[in-house]
């Protein structure tokens, strides 16, 4: 499965997040991580926003994901907007209360027609 972060606050943050993830042994063996430029949404204008593209293998939980991003999140000085992309779904982490990390992880969790053979 394919996923997009995008942070608020760019690139920095990205990797930041990237190297989180790699040091987080549960995210570490199922997901691949790199930060790459993203695409303007239809109708922006300007550069593309960077993102980070992960691609998630065997043994991946949106739970345990979910759970490594907020505590990311909790680790920064402001502690950004985090936005997770998949397939048609979009995914928002503002203030990951107990409802919000709930639905992010169902959201995640839900199989979708777009994937293919990517799940």
């Amino acid at each position: 499965m394919r996923l997009e972060v995008q942070v608020e606050t760019g690139a920095g943050e990205l990797r930041s997040l990237q190297g989180w993830l790699r040091a987080d042994p549960e995210t570490r063996r199922s997901v691949s991580a790199d930060v790459r430029g993203g695409v303007p949404a239809p109708g922006e204008m300007g550069t593309a926003l960077d993102v980070l593209e992960l691609v998630t293998g065997n043994g991946w939980s949106a739970a345990s994901f979910v759970l490594a991003l907020v505590a990311w999140r909790q680790s920064r000085p402001q502690r950004p907007r985090v936005e997770i992309r998949r397939a048609g779904t979009v995914v928002v982490l503002t203030d990951c209360s107990e409802e919000e990390i709930e639905r992010a992880v169902r959201s995640l969790e839900a199989p979708t027609g777009d994937e293919g053979g990517d799940q």
